[in-house]
């Protein structure tokens, strides 16, 4: 397996379990039965940092849906260039940072991560039309 299939996948199974913090948060905080009702105003807010696990969640997906694409496309077209995989790392660790960054609230840092991710993405992109 690749570096650039290695980081792909692992990014794919991260943002398929990033959602296990926030639900055991709402099930602590509603009790089983109301986590698994529909959503209603008179039901308790999560705690802070399950909110902020949730938008971190939400962006991962979001950035996952435009890094995914490329690096099917890197993996076809450019199979033997090095480059897709460092950017499929970089991709990993800035959503992975993100989402532990964001869920803690650290501001700036929460900023820098998804940079990290989204300019990997950017990166990976104008890898495979050869213009860097």
């Amino acid at each position: 397996m690749s570096q650039l299939e290695f980081y792909t996948v692992l990014s794919a199974v991260w943002v398929a379990v990033a959602w296990m913090p926030y639900i055991i948060d709402r099930i602590m905080v509603r009790g089983l039965m109301a986590a698994l009702a529909n959503p209603s105003a008179d039901l308790a807010p999560q705690s802070a940092w399950a909110q902020r696990a949730k938008a971190a969640h939400n962006v991962a997906i979001q950035a996952m849906v435009a890094f995914a694409p490329l690096a099917v496309i890197a993996m076809i077209r450019i199979p033997d260039d090095s480059y897709p995989g460092i950017l499929a790392m970089t991709f990993f660790f800035g959503i992975f940072a993100h989402y532990i960054i964001y869920s803690l609230g650290i501001i700036v840092l929460r900023t820098l991560s998804f940079a990290l991710a989204a300019l990997s993405t950017l990166a990976l992109g104008l890898r495979i039309l050869g213009w860097i």
